[in-house]
């Protein structure tokens, strides 16, 4: 009752009317699998030869393959900025993660046009507390099983919808506690597409693996080449599997889109002999928590018989940002009339339409201050002090802004500044841009959203 009455005059107010007619083509199913802290370089598909990902790697051989595919750089503000289509910066979201009620989520998108919606999974953003108007049932979704937050707390409560599961408190079994979960979550994954066979739904499928601690079941435990975190892996390449069997088996395969991508990039450890047993990221620098490529750009597979082209591999810029227009775009779905989105429309892209995105930038907010932009081929690392996590690999003061070309050197590892000082001057005026949209630390700029409080100066502009 909070959240229907609320969002009912919210929506009537910021959605252009799109109840679906009974003679209307039924729009498609979207399903968007989310694994936490896997690397680039974690799949068959993107280079790993010692975890294999048969089921993956098949989806991406009968889809699409990217290869500049954007999230954020750690897991609270990636998945807000997944479901509200804004950069964490832009979006309301508190210093714990917090997403604020009037928010505008994709599965509040959908419901207008008679989708069934469900989060099953990592949900990180209500602060792991159980405020229901932050939680999924407050934010869209007709269902919720899964967790709070990150299990790297060593508590790890299980919830179905607002009710409780219990928590795994005994730091001796939460490992064994998260070999369970990838199971669990398609078991649930899997019941919620056979329960809506007949209508279209939004399935937000956010795996807590392989973020630390890492868990995998018996059956898949030493199977890898790289210790606990492959065989996590592995088990969440079979689960996978599973759940593209059964929109098969459903007869739901050329009515369903399904994306794969990981929510950043690994947690890297500083130890050679540990490091070896993590996340990779293939050929791209550092991790989780930086501003280098191997913590933003992300492993990505789209899926789609009939919808989405097969055996394609994309350099196209593409961002989890983009994932709400396009969804709503395919369904027929109105977007919010009274806020600034950073997410755009990339149909045309990912159906095949056409190979150019209409992403031209990307802005690298790890959270409160802008350390990086990209346009086309080109990204300025901008000057930054101490690092903002302290476990974040390749940290170090960058005294002066730096240039890579990512066609030519993915791995950031030739400065082009003094070489290329026009690009410089351009890709510095963009940051000055984004800075004024945005803001840093705890100025708004013109755009950042603050339910309930002043208003910012100025017209918002999306970024992309």
């Amino acid at each position: 009752m909070w959240r229907a009455a609320r969002g009912a005059v919210a929506l009537a107010t910021v959605l252009v009317s799109c109840t679906p007619s009974p003679d209307a083509p039924r729009p498609p199913n979207f399903v968007v699998i989310l694994s936490d802290d896997q690397g680039y370089g974690d799949l068959g598909s993107y280079g790993a030869t010692d975890i294999r990902t048969p089921r993956l790697d098949e989806m991406a051989a009968q889809g699409t393959r990217y290869t500049s595919f954007y999230a954020h750089t750690v897991c609270g503000p990636s998945r807000a900025a997944l479901l509200t289509g804004s950069y964490a910066r832009r979006a309301d979201l508190s210093p714990k993660w917090s997403l604020h009620a009037e928010e505008i989520t994709l599965a509040e998108v959908l419901r207008p046009r008679g989708y069934a919606t469900a989060c099953i999974g990592k949900w990180d953003l209500s602060e792991r507390l159980i405020v229901p108007d932050r939680l999924p049932l407050g934010q869209g979704f007709d269902y919720f099983f899964g967790t709070l937050g990150s299990n790297d707390y060593g508590l790890i409560p299980l919830m179905r919808n607002l009710e409780s599961l219990g928590a795994e408190t005994d730091p001796a079994r939460v490992i064994a506690h998260m070999g369970k979960v990838t199971a669990l979550y398609t078991d649930e994954a899997i019941a919620f597409m056979e329960r809506h066979v007949d209508s279209p739904f939004f399935l937000y499928l956010a795996y807590n693996m392989p973020h630390g601690p890492v868990g995998a079941s018996e059956p898949f435990q030493g199977k890898s080449g790289r210790g606990l975190y492959g065989d996590a892996i592995e088990e969440m390449d079979w689960h996978a599997g599973r759940l593209l069997d059964a929109v098969r088996r459903l007869g739901l395969e050329r009515d369903t889109v399904v994306v794969f991508a990981s929510d950043n990039g690994p947690r890297i450890a500083a130890r050679q002999a540990v490091r070896a047993l993590g996340g990779q990221t293939g050929p791209l620098r550092s991790g989780k928590g930086s501003a280098w490529e191997g913590g933003y750009r992300v492993p990505a597979i789209w899926w789609g018989p009939g919808r989405i082209p097969a055996g394609r591999v994309s350099e196209a810029l593409l961002a989890t940002l983009d994932i709400l227009p396009t969804f709503a775009a395919m369904a027929g779905a109105a977007l919010p009339q009274d806020r600034v989105l950073d997410g755009v429309d990339q149909t045309a892209l990912v159906t095949g339409a056409t190979d150019e995105s209409a992403r031209k930038t990307f802005s690298y907010y790890p959270r409160d201050r802008l350390e990086a932009v990209r346009s086309g081929p080109w990204k300025l690392l901008l000057p930054r002090g101490k690092p903002r996590w302290r476990w974040a690999p390749d940290q170090a003061p960058i005294a002066a802004p730096r240039l890579y070309n990512l066609q030519a050197d993915p791995g950031e590892t030739r400065d082009l500044a003094k070489a290329h000082p026009a690009v410089l001057r351009r890709l510095l005026a963009l940051a000055d841009r984004v800075r004024a949209e945005l803001g840093e630390d705890e100025g708004l700029g013109t755009g950042r959203r603050r339910f309930g409080g002043p208003p910012p100066e100025g017209k918002p502009q999306s970024l992309h």
